[in-house]
């Protein structure tokens, strides 16, 4: 306990540099040919990791979820009208791609914060014992989603911020636009920046490094599913359902993962009500 709030030893954030060194050495010698990538730097190492990792999780996510909504289960959840075109798909494609690299900083940067004992990153979920780490989780995840609503809705009413950056994600504002593959496709900068309240978390709540990680990732997988336009009714997650209407109203449900900082902040618009009125 004491080696996780403060006082840490060389010998206690090593086991930092360890684990993200297994990482590194676990998925690219499996991935990259050659052993070419040993001899970067740690640091680089964990950023081709990450990147190479991100596109994976992208395109399976989004090519698999395609399958299943647009051919698989072809008109089942989305009208024949609705379905975007292939050009769309690879327009978003092409945009979440050349962000990747950069997208990828941001993990990066947070691994090294944590290896270099900057942050409240604690490495075995026996220092706290499994109700504080369920405790720190849930804090986590609370500060999250209120930083990424505040994030989100900021980059809509800061008009620089709209004009220059959030701008690019959102001339995808139709049904027969949006797609597994929008759920990424953003400037880099704005991607980033809707991705920060994860490392701020790190200075702030004692988290567990490999769930801070996996929550990260977590993201790519989230963002596809809200942005596939079928309409879940799982209270109180803010799905595809609640996020298309934040495509085409571009003032309502700034939320990530429920609907509760919406509801707090009075920007909640909920389906039901768009299909009564329509």
């Amino acid at each position: 306990m004491a080696a996780a709030f403060g006082g840490r030893t060389g010998d206690y954030l090593r086991q930092f540099v360890d684990e993200t060194t297994w990482y590194n050495e676990i998925f690219l010698s499996h991935v990259v040919p050659g052993d070419w990538w040993r001899g970067l730097p740690h640091p680089l190492q964990s950023w081709l990791r990450n990147c190479l990792g991100g596109y994976l999780l992208y395109f399976a996510c989004g090519f698999l979820w395609c399958f299943v909504i647009y051919y698989w289960k072809r008109h089942s959840y989305i009208p024949k009208d609705s379905v975007p075109t292939v050009e769309a798909m690879k327009k978003q494609i092409i945009v979440a791609s050349k962000a990747m690299p950069l997208y990828c900083a941001l993990p990066t940067l947070s691994e090294h914060m944590v290896e270099s004992g900057w942050t409240k990153c604690f490495f075995n979920i026996s220092e706290v014992g499994w109700p504080m780490y369920l405790t720190y989780v849930a804090l986590y995840l609370i500060f999250v989603e209120f930083g990424i609503y505040w994030m989100h809705r900021e980059l809509h009413d800061i008009k620089p911020l709209y004009k220059y950056l959030h701008t690019y994600h959102h001339i995808y504002n139709k049904e027969n636009t949006l797609s597994p593959f929008a759920g990424l496709a953003f400037h880099p900068l704005d991607g980033i920046l809707q991705a920060v309240p994860h490392v701020f978390a790190l200075f702030l709540i004692p988290t567990h490094l490999r769930t801070h990680i996996a929550l990260l990732f977590i993201e790519a997988v989230w963002t596809t599913n809200i942005h596939d336009c079928i309409h879940g009714k799982v209270w109180p997650v803010m799905g595809a359902g609640y996020h298309t209407i934040h495509h085409t109203t571009y003032r309502h449900n700034y939320g990530h993962y429920t609907v509760w900082m919406d509801w707090m902040f009075g920007t909640l618009r909920e389906p039901e009500n768009i299909l009564k009125k329509d």
